[in-house]
């Protein structure tokens, strides 16, 4: 009898059959990390390969992106990934996909987003081919570098380590902007120059300074034009002082400006102190200038964030029958359109913040505006899986409704507000942010205030601010200047 025939078909029997499923198995280098570590690992795929670390996620049509947290994790330590968390599709379904794969590993160390974060590590791209093997091996063996401000002869770096920050978050913590100077600065000797402070909104940062040095010719008034740095862990710190951001408001007024302001020579009046900013920029500017009125002598805000939180986009958050996720009817609530057709909705966007577990824009929002939590955290508006939200927690948000501040204290702040206040958003907005500053407007003609409240038609989230707009807003700012 010929025995070989019968044990290899033995050893068949035996053997599980080969995994249909999508196989990764990670591991980390010492040079990323040297020591053990313990956060949230992601991997994303992607239809082309990066040259770098991986993209940011796409809002409105986000790719695969998939984590899992894991304690103590050793290098060189292989690491099935079995993820916890997925959106938009499920790691089964992935498997069918010819993608491009690559890790990444949050080091978390305050950066704003999980991709390009600073100091976090990732892998190169690997292609996963259904026809082909399913197992596939990704070393985080690079780190993502700090990012160099490239200064010019018009544009400047300037940091301050903040005092307040530092304090609160028990480590150094920096203040920083891109400053744009006036083409007269180098030769005009001690003149001092009317500021600009813009806030960018979300995802943007200082290094978009280079973009302003044709503005520091407001109107005929030479000003510097500085581009501050919104972003933190969480988001968008929006320059309000919070309970799980900290102070980033008084360290703006108390430590940054004033230092700036002496190295560069703002003049350091209020009449010559300005801010602005668009989106989440935009609520940031007209936060600072209803927050601290007597410092800022006008506010231009573009498009802000709910500015009502009676229409926090769409959604009034303090009545009881109103859930995130679903209108009155039941249907899936709309969080962003072109025209009329809807191109996102809350559920999926606020899905995809789950996975990315920090720094996201809703996320950001409870970051500011919500006191933090037992477990650290700032504390939830909505449940993430129903949509309901804790009306206890909608009530600790009328600290930073801004339509509420200005009535509840307008007979303090009206006289000091009087012809700083000028608020412009379309009304077609891309983020449904008009409903917001319809009810404002509604509100400041109530109490008899001046603000400029304007509603653009057919103007959306993305072409406001057009040369028109712009041109304008430099009018006004250069008006202001000179007290006409």
């Amino acid at each position: 009898m010929n025995l070989i025939p019968f044990f290899v078909g033995f050893c068949l029997a035996l053997s599980p059959p080969p995994s249909t499923g999508l196989q990764v198995e990670l591991s980390f280098s010492r040079n990323v990390i040297s020591e053990p570590f313990t956060g949230r690992v992601f991997v994303m795929a992607t239809e082309k390969p990066s040259t770098g670390a991986p993209p940011g996620l796409n809002w409105f049509k986000p790719q695969p992106n998939f984590a899992v947290d894991v304690v103590k994790w050793q290098p060189g330590t292989p690491l099935r990934f079995e993820p916890k968390f997925a959106h938009p599709t499920s790691w089964k379904a992935l498997a069918k996909e010819k993608v491009y794969l690559q890790a990444i590993l949050d080091r978390d160390l305050g950066g704003q987003s999980f991709h390009n974060a600073p100091g976090n590590g990732y892998s190169k791209p690997v292609l996963h081919d259904p026809t082909r093997s399913s197992s596939i091996q990704l070393l985080i063996d690079r780190t993502i570098p700090e990012r160099k401000f490239a200064e010019t002869e018009r544009v400047k770096y300037f940091e301050v380590q903040s005092k307040l920050l530092s304090a609160f978050h028990k480590k150094p913590m920096k203040l920083r902007a891109g400053v744009a100077l006036p083409k007269s600065f180098a030769k005009a000797g001690k003149q001092r120059f009317p500021v600009v402070y813009e806030i960018p909104g979300f995802g943007g940062n200082h290094f978009m300074a280079p973009l302003r040095q044709e503005n520091t010719d407001v109107a005929g008034v030479e000003m510097l034009w500085v581009m501050l740095d919104p972003g933190c862990r969480l988001g968008h710190h929006v320059f309000a002082d919070s309970d799980n951001n900290g102070p980033y408001g008084k360290a703006l007024i108390e430590e940054f400006i004033p230092a700036l302001e002496a190295k560069f020579r703002g003049v350091g009046q209020p009449g010559a102190r300005f801010v602005t900013g668009h989106s989440s920029g935009g609520w940031s500017s007209l936060w600072l200038q209803v927050t601290y009125p007597d410092f800022f002598g006008g506010v231009w805000s573009t498009a802000p964030d709910p500015v009502d939180f009676r229409d926090f986009q769409l959604v009034d958050i303090y009545d009881p029958k109103q859930n995130l996720f679903f209108d009155g009817k039941g249907k899936d609530r709309p969080l962003a359109r072109k025209g009329k057709k809807v191109l996102m909705h809350y559920k999926p966007f606020s899905d995809m913040e789950v996975v990315m577990g920090r720094g996201g824009q809703l996320q950001s929002f409870e970051a500011v505006f919500s006191p933090k939590g037992k477990d650290g955290k700032p504390m939830p508006l909505w449940d993430r899986n129903t949509g309901v939200i804790d009306l206890n927690v909608a009530k600790s948000w009328e600290r930073y409704d801004i339509r509420l501040i200005l009535e509840r204290n307008w007979k303090t702040l009206g006289p000091k507000l009087a012809g700083k206040l000028h608020v412009y958003m379309g009304a077609v907005d891309t983020f449904y942010l008009d409903g917001a500053t319809r009810l404002l407007q509604t509100s400041q003609r109530k109490i008899g205030s001046d603000a400029v409240i304007e509603i653009f038609p057919d103007r959306d989230h993305g072409n406001l601010m057009d040369a028109a707009m712009r041109k304008r807003i430099a009018g006004e700012m250069a008006k202001a200047v000179r007290g006409k």
